[in-house]
């Protein structure tokens, strides 16, 4: 796990360093010049104050962003229900997901629970089962604690339910460039992938992929912008 230790500190140092100096930047237009130089020159903000205030502020900003699903198309899908339904409360993670079964609900209950929650989108499953869902920007934690990234059959980097080699395949990314990535990278970070690479949060997540999208065949390559 060196190498995701390695990525996560200098992601975070980049990070508290644009926002220093974001934050320079207003106080120079407000004319306070001087607060501005202090907090470049010393950079002194504290852990605490900036997760307290990074929540705060870029939480309610996600919060704002989310677009809630048209209340047209909630009623066109709950219409199509017909008597007593199957109905289940979904999270649905970045990896994983976690289902609780909310009853049989008639299409008036369904509208009402929507009422009661309306940042849910509701969906129907091949059944005729409803889903209200929330989706959650983070893995479940299922995933935190037995998710591994490794190498599918085919050479694809893929996420495994457990160490890679026989064990189910949650999902799949992208073909590596084999040959380019064991010439490329220390014979340890390789045999690590080999034996499937833990991933216990989501920034261990987001760097393993970023790291290991630099190797992927051209024609399966992401957009990681």
């Amino acid at each position: 796990m060196i190498l995701l230790n390695l990525l996560n500190k200098i992601k975070k140092k980049l990070r508290w360093k644009r926002r220093w100096i974001t934050l320079a930047c207003v106080l120079v237009v407000a004319g306070l010049p001087m607060i501005a130089l202090t907090l470049l020159h010393q950079g002194t903000f504290s852990t605490e104050w900036s997760k307290d205030k990074e929540q705060s502020v870029f939480g309610r900003g996600l919060a704002q962003a989310v677009q809630q699903q048209p209340e047209e198309e909630v009623r066109r899908v709950i219409g199509q229900v017909v008597g007593q339904q199957e109905t289940y409360s979904k999270k649905a993670y970045v990896c994983g997901e976690e289902l609780q079964l909310l009853g049989m609900l008639t299409s008036e209950q369904m509208l009402q629970y929507h009422k009661e929650h309306p940042e849910l989108t509701v969906t129907l499953g091949e059944a005729g089962q409803v889903y209200f869902t929330e989706r959650v920007e983070d893995l479940s934690p299922q995933c935190k604690n037995n998710a591994y990234f490794g190498l599918d059959a085919s050479g694809n980097l893929s996420l495994f339910e457990g160490v890679p080699g026989g064990n189910q395949v949650i999902r799949t990314f992208f073909q590596l460039d084999i040959q380019y990535l064991e010439s490329s990278l220390p014979k340890e970070t390789v045999k690590q992938l080999y034996r499937g690479i833990p991933v216990n949060n989501l920034d261990e997540y987001n760097s393993v992929l970023s790291t290991f999208a630099d190797f992927a065949v051209v024609e399966s390559r992401p957009d990681m912008k």
